[in-house]
């Protein structure tokens, strides 16, 4: 049976679906911001950016970009009601404070435990990119990963263990993949969605992790 892929704004919308109102939440660079688009415009979720942002919201039409409003992606951005600026030492402060319900991150591999990598590939030629990831990893109350399940290569991005440098160990809770979404559990990795048409059976053959079926219960994404 055939199975079509998420796209990157399906797996924005998906995580989007999760964040509960009230919460405060920073967006990683790259597909996390994308989920500021979908967060529906009749709850209070107020979105934080380590460049010194809380409470800002989607992207602003095009000709009203503001150019004195840019997340941490440099990203244009719009701003809510209520919403604040502050120095980035003071935004540091939040995320180390564990004042962050949730994060979003990217990820360049996901452990069976939860340890995340995602700031550098340890290849010689590649730049490094630690921003405040590692702070995030540690200091949010949760930590979801958005991301490819393989890498162009065909390589599986959820791993038994690290082979990249770790961002942070034991911190992701959730991870949404264009195939699937998995909680990180004392038990191991619980697939509780996966796209339509792909077999549980595909699915684990294209992880390199060990998975646990929990799909049953919880449906699958469409």
């Amino acid at each position: 049976m055939s199975y079509e892929k998420l796209s990157r704004d399906a797996i924005a919308q998906r995580v989007a679906q999760d964040i509960p109102e009230g919460s405060y939440v920073n967006l990683g660079i790259g597909l996390p911001t994308k989920i500021s688009s979908y967060l529906p415009s009749d709850k209070d979720i107020f979105l934080h950016s380590e460049n010194g942002l809380l409470a800002f919201g989607p992207p602003p039409a095009s000709g009203d970009e503001d150019p004195e409003l840019i997340n941490a992606g440099k990203e244009f951005v719009t701003m809510l009601k209520g919403g604040s600026f502050f120095h980035h030492g003071d935004s540091f402060a939040m995320m180390r404070g564990a004042h962050l319900d949730i994060c979003v991150l990217g990820a360049f591999q996901v452990a069976v435990n939860g340890d995340l990598a995602n700031w550098h590939t340890g290849a010689p030629d590649a730049i490094p990119s630690v921003g405040g990831a590692m702070d995030l990893a540690v200091g949010a109350k949760k930590v979801f990963v958005t991301t490819d399940h393989l890498t162009k290569k065909g390589e599986s991005k959820i791993v038994t263990s690290l082979t990249y440098p770790a961002t942070g160990k034991n911190c992701v809770d959730r991870i949404y993949t264009d195939l699937c979404v998995m909680d990180v559990t004392s038990e191991g990795l619980k697939v509780i969605e996966k796209v339509d048409g792909l077999s549980f059976e595909e699915l684990q053959r294209l992880t390199d992790a060990p998975l646990i079926d929990a799909t049953e219960s919880e449906g699958s994404t469409t």
